[in-house]
């Protein structure tokens, strides 16, 4: 039932940082240990900057192991570390790369300190692929990259302030996101629904979008830079990771718009399923998975937010990442309801389901 968590263990703690930018702090290690999902000191792979160097990122190195619950294939090196975890039916991969630290100062003191590097695959994952041309020219050039994996890009939006980027036609894909706007029917900057919903990934970008069956979506102005909890999501793993997108919340090809049609209809597996009840079993959760929530109090089953897990943080409990309208955009923190899967705060309480897209 267990994920793995990645890199060595049992070695002495040696932490350079490199640079804090929007409340991220990033940490090249050598030998640091970190913590893991299942709450135990585990240090990461290769050196410094470098990221997973050495011996086992050397292809001849590397053995492949079955696991089941759900089914996966485990990459390991010669000293049996893991080097990555590969799902079936996903094309979330999760790779050993160095550590860093990600934090919140205005929201929380807590933070979650990761050498998990989440990736997506080009294919969905299937028994096998490991000894396929395609997969062994993308594991090396993937396990050695250190340009911005989900993670990364996802708090290229902080609402703690995040700088704004821009591509070669003037677009601001990244930079400070917010909720959406101001909900003129609600009165406390805490309340949950302090700020209206519907702001979708377009909307934050500013420009219209064609979707795969043709159908155009065009962003309102009033909701430029803004980007609600499904929109967080489809923002990041469509438009920033490639996954497709589809407008509708049916079945279809992608992420559908809102959250629980996200749970119900989205790509991958569900590695949680939504039973009506808080899960408490969560050693099989990974860094990456979506996880979903009913926080309506007439509605208690009903999904109506999503979030991305994180990992432990530096208090062993189980933090995720979302776009929250008290906090008015993406956090990790505990302003009106900490950020956390265990437990019996506001967020734990309405935790449902997970899915590894």
């Amino acid at each position: 039932m267990h994920s793995e968590p990645v890199g060595r263990r049992n070695r002495p703690t040696r932490r350079a940082v490199l640079g804090t930018v929007a409340g991220v702090a990033t940490a090249g290690v050598a030998g640091g240990y970190v913590w893991n999902r299942h709450g135990k000191d585990s240090d990461d792979v290769g050196g410094g900057a470098g990221g997973a160097g050495g011996a086992n990122s050397r292809p001849g190195s590397r053995s492949y192991e079955r696991l089941s619950d759900p089914g996966r294939t485990v990459v390991r090196g010669a000293d049996g570390d893991t080097l990555a975890t590969f799902t079936d039916g996903a094309r979330t991969a999760v790779l050993a790369g160095p550590s860093r630290t990600f934090s919140e100062p205005r929201t929380t003191d807590a933070s979650v300190t990761t050498n998990a590097w989440v990736r997506v695959l080009p294919h969905a994952w299937q028994e096998g692929m490991e000894k396929s041309a395609w997969f062994k020219a993308w594991f090396t050039k993937t396990l050695a990259d250190k340009g911005p994996d989900v993670f990364a890009a996802a708090f290229e939006y902080s609402s703690a302030g995040a700088p704004d980027k821009h591509n070669s036609a003037g677009v601001r894909y990244a930079g400070t996101a917010h909720f959406g706007p101001r909900n003129q029917s609600v009165d406390s900057p805490l309340d949950f629904a302090y700020h209206d919903e519907q702001s979708d990934f377009y909307d934050y970008l500013g420009i219209p979008w064609t979707f795969s069956d043709g159908t155009r979506a065009q962003p309102e102005q009033a909701r430029y830079g803004d980007v609600d909890c499904s929109g967080f999501q489809r923002l990041v793993w469509g438009y920033r990771m490639g996954l497709p997108l589809h407008n509708t919340n049916t079945k279809g090809a992608g992420l559908p718009r809102r959250a629980f049609a996200i749970a119900a209809y989205g790509p991958g597996r569900m590695v949680i399923p939504h039973t009506n009840t808080q899960p408490t079993e969560l050693d099989v959760l990974q860094p990456g998975d979506l996880v979903f929530f009913a926080i309506i109090k007439n509605r208690p089953n009903f999904i109506d937010h999503c979030g991305m897990y994180m990992g432990l943080d530096d208090k062993g409990r189980h933090r995720f990442y979302s776009s929250r309208s008290a906090a008015n955009g993406p956090t990790l923190g505990d302003l009106s309801g900490h950020s956390l899967l265990d437990g019996t705060d506001f967020y734990a309480r309405g935790f449902r389901a997970a899915r590894r897209l």
